[in-house]
């Protein structure tokens, strides 16, 4: 098992920053490829980021391709996702989550934090 807990959320101003932080404990951090999903009131939950192991490949969804980067250390059982030039579409619950492979879609993925809301507003 891996409990997963998301932290940082926040309201900021479109244009703002925010870096959220996802803490594991459990089994190895290092084990597994981390992704950070989100979920507008009303929408389904979508991808928006996902990290390999080691760190060395990342992936975005188009959406925030260029605005948001995702990072981990591995020393602290953390991944980040630094969030910048934040507009109001990107109002949601953010979540964490821990998989096998770095991917795109929720089903490769086996374990989910609770959330941390982010509200930009205009």
């Amino acid at each position: 098992q891996v409990q997963l807990v998301e932290s940082g959320g926040g309201l900021v101003k479109a244009g703002g920053s925010l870096r959220l932080s996802c803490a594991a404990s459990g089994r190895p951090f290092s084990a597994y490829a981390m992704g950070w999903f989100r979920q507008a009131p009303g929408k389904e939950r979508e991808f928006a980021a996902t990290i390999n192991w080691s760190g060395r490949s990342t992936d975005y969804a188009d959406s925030v391709r260029g605005r948001f980067i995702i990072s981990r250390d591995n020393a602290k059982n953390t991944v980040y996702l630094q969030m910048n030039s934040l507009k109001p579409e990107d109002t949601a619950v953010y979540y964490c989550a821990a998989g096998k492979t770095a991917a795109m879609t929720r089903k490769e993925y086996d374990y989910w934090g609770r959330g941390t809301q982010v509200t930009v507003s205009s």
